[in-house]
Parts: structure tokens; C-alpha cells; sequence
């Protein structure tokens, strides 16, 4: 029966497929006064990014969602970040600087292994009024005060190495 059990059930949950993800990197320069977007390029660590809180755990965690039919991966995050963090874009296109993993606890408490693809977007400011207002919280910081608030390990290393990231698909642009 323990067999059963292992070989039917334990077994399918480990092997479970990867889900996936796409999540939006909302930033902006350092010290950049609300509804401004600031003028330079970022450099390493003169930059803030924007964290929102989950829904039910209330971690600290970037704007993210399933894909939508239809829409590209920058297209998701942006939607994903206008629903969760009312943002503001500058006009510049998402672009892409990476991927983390994470496990998401789905229905039943089941851990399954997603993939977040994280693109980045320069935000203008952020609205009062947006779809999740007063479910969630704001917060700007620093890539490493952002990186210290998260839980997820890959998640805290791309934090670290944002702004370089950001730095290198802009000179590839």
C-alpha cells in the first residue's frame, strides 16, 4: 500500500512540470520625486525599484502573472504591474533581464515549481486608483533593500544585479 501510495501520488506531485510566470521589474532613478521619471541612465545601485505584497501571504514580492492568450510576456507584466501597482510607464518598451524560480503553493498547499521571466519597465509614477488598490501594499527601495524584503533566492540575487542588468539591455537596444 506505502508503495501505492509513493509510486501514484508522492511521485506524480515531485515530478510535477514547471508552471510559468511573468513579472514586471518597475523602476525608477534614485531619488526621483513622484511623478518624475528622472533624466539619466541608470548606473549600478542608483536606482529603486517597486515591490508589492502578495495577496494572501503579504510577502513582499515583484508584480507577476500567468500569461495571457494573446499578449507577449512584456505585455502580461505590464498589465500585471498597472492591476498590482497602479504604475505609471515612461513609454519605453519591457525589457527582458532575466528569470528566477520559485515554488508557488497552489490549491491544497501543493508546491509546484514556477518559472518567473522578470522584465523590466521605467515607471513614471504610480496612480492612486488602480484595480487592486487597498489590497496591496507599495514600496520603493534600493536593489538591495528590495533584495533583503524577498524570499526567494534567485529572485534576491537578480535584485542585486538589476540595475547592471537594466544597464545592459539598454546598450543593446
Amino acid at each position: 500500500m506505502l508503495r501505492k501510495i509513493w509510486t501514484e501520488f508522492i511521485l506524480l506531485l515531485l515530478r510535477r512540470p514547471a508552471r510559468y510566470q511573468v513579472a514586471a521589474l518597475c523602476w525608477r532613478p534614485a531619488g526621483a520625486p513622484e511623478g518624475t521619471s528622472g533624466t539619466d541612465a541608470p548606473r549600478t545601485g542608483e536606482i529603486e525599484v517597486l515591490l508589492v505584497s502578495s495577496l494572501t501571504t503579504h510577502r513582499w514580492i515583484l508584480p507577476k502573472g500567468w500569461p495571457k492568450d494573446g499578449r507577449s510576456g512584456a505585455e502580461t507584466a505590464l498589465e500585471e504591474a498597472w492591476e498590482e501597482a497602479g504604475i505609471r510607464i515612461i513609454g519605453e518598451p519591457p525589457v527582458h533581464i532575466g528569470r528566477y524560480a520559485y515554488h508557488k503553493r497552489l490549491r491544497g498547499d501543493v508546491p509546484v515549481r514556477t518559472l518567473v521571466d522578470v522584465f523590466a519597465v521605467r515607471i513614471r509614477g504610480l496612480l492612486d486608483h488602480y484595480p487592486e488598490e487597498g489590497r496591496r501594499e507599495r514600496v520603493w527601495l534600493s536593489p538591495a533593500e528590495a533584495a533583503d524584503r524577498v524570499q526567494e533566492p534567485e529572485l534576491k540575487a537578480l535584485l542585486r544585479d538589476c540595475a547592471r542588468r537594466i544597464s545592459a539591455a539598454a546598450a543593446q537596444a
